[in-house]
Order: C-alpha cells, then sequence, then structure tokens
C-alpha cells in the first residue's frame, strides 16, 4: 500500500457478507501508482469488479499517476437524476396509478430493451457521443435550463467517439431513452421531510412536493466501453512497469495513449449516459402532462461511476488527480467554481437513492471534505441477487408493499425479487455516517410513491 486505506462508516455499515472482499479491495487501490492521499470507501461500500462499489481514489497525473477502468466500472455515467412536480403528494394521490399506468407503459426497461430513440445510424451516435444531453436537447427533447442544472451542463468537451468501438455503437444504437435492468428505476416520489431549509428551497423542494428520481446509465454501449477498454489495459500494465494485486484494477498512465483513449471513451459514453437520462425526462413530463396536468422541471443530474481529471489540494499544494468514483457521487460546497450559477450559492446537490420501500435523500456538499468532494451515491448491496431470489418471491413483495401505498410496476418478478428492500443497507444510517464524517449533509428525505423498475 502506496498510501492509507479510510473507510467513512459505522461498525454495522462494514461488509458482513460472506465472501464480500471489499475491504481488501480498498488496500489493492491503494497500490496504485501515482495514488495519493488515501484509497476511500463510502458508507455504501460493497464488493465491485475490480475497485469496491463505494471507492474512491485520486492519482496524481504529474507523477505516474493512473487510470483504472474498474474504478469506473462497466456502467460509465451511472447516475440520478432528480426531478421536481409542480405538485403535492395530496393532489396527485387520485391520480397516481393513471400515472404510474402510463409511465409502466411507456418508459422501455429491462435487460437488451429498445429506447425512447432510436438513432439512424453512426453519425448521428457520433453526434450523441459528442454533444451528451446538449446534443438531445438541440434536437428538441428537453430544454436550455436542463442543462444549467446537470454536470458539466450535461456534456464532457473532450469525449472523441472515434475512441468507442463499433460493438459498443451497435449496443447503444437502440437504447438511448432506457432504464435497463437490475438496480435501475425511475420512482415518483415526495418530500416526506426538510433538513435545511434555505437550501432545500434554492432546489425547488418543500414538504409534499412530488418529486421523481431517475437511476439508470449508459446501457450496453458504456459496458461494452469498459470491456474493450479493461483488455487493452490488461494487455499494457506489465510494459509500463505495472506490478498489480489484482488484474481487475487493470490500469495505464492517464498521460499515456491508452490512458488518454480511455478518458476519452470513458467520456464518450458518460455523455450517452446524459442524453438517455435527458430522454427519460422528456417521457416523465409527458406522463404528468397527460394524468395530472402538472409540469416538471429538473433539480439536477449527478453521474457517480466517473473518472475526472480535477485539481485538489495535497500537502498544501494544488495537484492535478485524475479523481475515480466508482458508487460514489461528486459533492461540491458552496460557492465551487464548477458548478452552475443557481445552485452555486447553495452547494451542489448529491442525490442519494434508497430502496423502493423505504427512502432517497438529497444532500449538499460541504467544505473540509477530504475524499476529494466525495459522497455515498445509494443505500449499498448487502445481499447477492442470488439470495434475494432464494428469500423472497416479486409477486409477494409487490402485494407487499402496494399495501404500505407504493404502487409497483416491475419489469418481471425475477427482477423486482433481486432489488428487494432487504438486500440493501439502511439508507438513514448510510446518510447519518456521510454527514458524521463530514462529507455532506442533509437536505431533505423523500419517500416512494409509485416504483417502475427495470
Amino acid at each position: 500500500m502506496r498510501v492509507p486505506g479510510i473507510v467513512y462508516a459505522t461498525a454495522d455499515l462494514l461488509p458482513q457478507a460472506s465472501g464480500d472482499r471489499a475491504l481488501e479491495q480498498v488496500a489493492a487501490v491503494a497500490t496504485l501508482p501515482g495514488i495519493v492521499r488515501a484509497s476511500c470507501a463510502m458508507p455504501d461500500i460493497h464488493w465491485g469488479y475490480g475497485f469496491p462499489i463505494g471507492g474512491v481514489a485520486a492519482t496524481d497525473t504529474e507523477a505516474g499517476g493512473v487510470v483504472s477502468p474498474g474504478g469506473v466500472g462497466f456502467d460509465i455515467s451511472c447516475g440520478v437524476r432528480l426531478l421536481a412536480a409542480d405538485t403535492d403528494r395530496d393532489v396527485l394521490a387520485p391520480r397516481l396509478p393513471r400515472l404510474m399506468d402510463v409511465l409502466g407503459d411507456t418508459v422501455p426497461r429491462g435487460m437488451g430493451r429498445g429506447g425512447l430513440w432510436r438513432l439512424s445510424g453512426r453519425r448521428e451516435m457520433d453526434e450523441l457521443l459528442a454533444g451528451g444531453a446538449r446534443y438531445a436537447v438541440e434536437r428538441g427533447h428537453g430544454t436550455p435550463r436542463d442543462l444549467e442544472f446537470c454536470e458539466d451542463r450535461g456534456v464532457l468537451e473532450d469525449a472523441d467517439p472515434s475512441d468507442v468501438g463499433e460493438r459498443a455503437a451497435e449496443r447503444g444504437a437502440r437504447q438511448v431513452g432506457s432504464l435497463g435492468s437490475g438496480n435501475h428505476f425511475l420512482e415518483v416520489q415526495a418530500v416526506e421531510r426538510v433538513y435545511d431549509a434555505p437550501v432545500a428551497e434554492a432546489f425547488g423542494l418543500r414538504p409534499g412536493r412530488v418529486c421523481v428520481m431517475i437511476h439508470t446509465g449508459s446501457r450496453g454501449l458504456g459496458h461494452q466501453v469498459c470491456t474493450d477498454h479493461v483488455r487493452v489495459m490488461d494487455r499494457v500494465s506489465a510494459h509500463y512497469g505495472i506490478d498489480l494485486p489484482d488484474r481487475q484494477l487493470a490500469c495505464a498512465p492517464v498521460d499515456s495513449p491508452e490512458g488518454r483513449a480511455y478518458l476519452r471513451a470513458m467520456a464518450a459514453a458518460a455523455n450517452y449516459g446524459r442524453a438517455n437520462r435527458q430522454l427519460l425526462t422528456e417521457a416523465v413530463r409527458r406522463a404528468f402532462d397527460t394524468t395530472a396536468g402538472a409540469e416538471v422541471e429538473l433539480v439536477y443530474d449527478i453521474s457517480h461511476n466517473m473518472a475526472k481529471l480535477e485539481t485538489h489540494e495535497v500537502d498544501g499544494v494544488p495537484r492535478r488527480l485524475c479523481v475515480h468514483r466508482k458508487g460514489a457521487t461528486r459533492a461540491l460546497p458552496a460557492g465551487h467554481p464548477d458548478l452552475p450559477e443557481e445552485p452555486a450559492g447553495a452547494g451542489q446537490p448529491v442525490l442519494v437513492p434508497g430502496t423502493m420501500g423505504t427512502a432517497s435523500y438529497v444532500l449538499v456538499g460541504k467544505e473540509g471534505n477530504d475524499a476529494f468532494h466525495s459522497a455515498c451515491h445509494g443505500a449499498g448491496r448487502v445481499w447477492s441477487r442470488h439470495q434475494a431470489l432464494r428469500r423472497v418471491r416479486g409477486e409477494q413483495l409487490r402485494g407487499d408493499l402496494e399495501a404500505t401505498g407504493i404502487a409497483i410496476r416491475p419489469a418481471t418478478w425475477r427482477g423486482l425479487a433481486e432489488e428487494t428492500p432487504q438486500a440493501y443497507k439502511d439508507v438513514d444510517a448510510v446518510v447519518d455516517a456521510t454527514a458524521g464524517a463530514g462529507l455532506a449533509r442533509p437536505v431533505a428525505r423523500l419517500v416512494p410513491l409509485g416504483v417502475v423498475k427495470g
């Protein structure tokens, strides 16, 4: 280990499941060339590919620092988008079943399923990979205001579609505007509690207001981009004299041809993910308009599977770092120059989805965060999907959730059972630990009214 490993968690939140080697992964990440300060993990830590999910690591690009696709993951730019409707839960209540039916019928989801926007060919795909959510808005899928409330204003300018292979482009061509499967979802929520009234007001959140949380990423395109570049990194790591404790940490120097190519391809996949969430936003807007006569606006969109070149102070000196966040959310404090003008005074919204039967949170970034301005991204799994299937039946779970007033629209019973709330950590405890560690502070707690599951 070149640096210490730091886990921001209480004892109860540490990995408990047999075979969960996430803490070993924290130690392994600490061996990466150029890593600075610490190998970090958020309270929702659990085992992943190479890096633990919830892992954060920064490498110094001028000191041989590397970039590792395992520090981003296969679902590049998987993230969360929060929308707010101009209606309250009591007003929506009689219209909720119809709203959920429309969302369930119109939002594509499930493994391999097609999307809302079928691209015409590689040329249009390249335009989307270069333009992200901005390209989607230019094509009529949204408003210019949407871009002001997206991380990076909806597009990473250093993306290069030529670094995205044909197989990746083929996999993504018909999936723009789709949820996918697994833990991805679209959830209608209501603000249950406000912890910081001035910040909540700046974010447009008030008790009772109806919101929609969308959790999805770059679908098959991002998965293929990761697969392709992991193979390249695996071949060249030894060439650069890099000795790794785990092949899943395959990497290359940030400023090498392979490192730069991965970052360009990753940025293109991230742009795809942001366009994907932009298309789903328009589907939500149409559903609310037709069923409830309500308008919907974007609160914020943030990714939690990314590697970004950022400047941070290390040992009193500003350094250019490659910050890997895998299952971790950037959490910028108020006034940070990378924030758009309107939320800058309050700080960056940190969106933390929970589970179908519990709650989700909006936090805000704060000063003094020593994990490279990073925070948790969700509740974190404690059961594998196989364990969940052995213990839970999807039909019974739907009945139990609907008995509590939560409308469920699953893609399959199997997929629903895999995502049972018992398979996850207590999101309240995760948020408490995040706040206690000084990574971010709570703004609002949201509870589910209806869920469309991938």
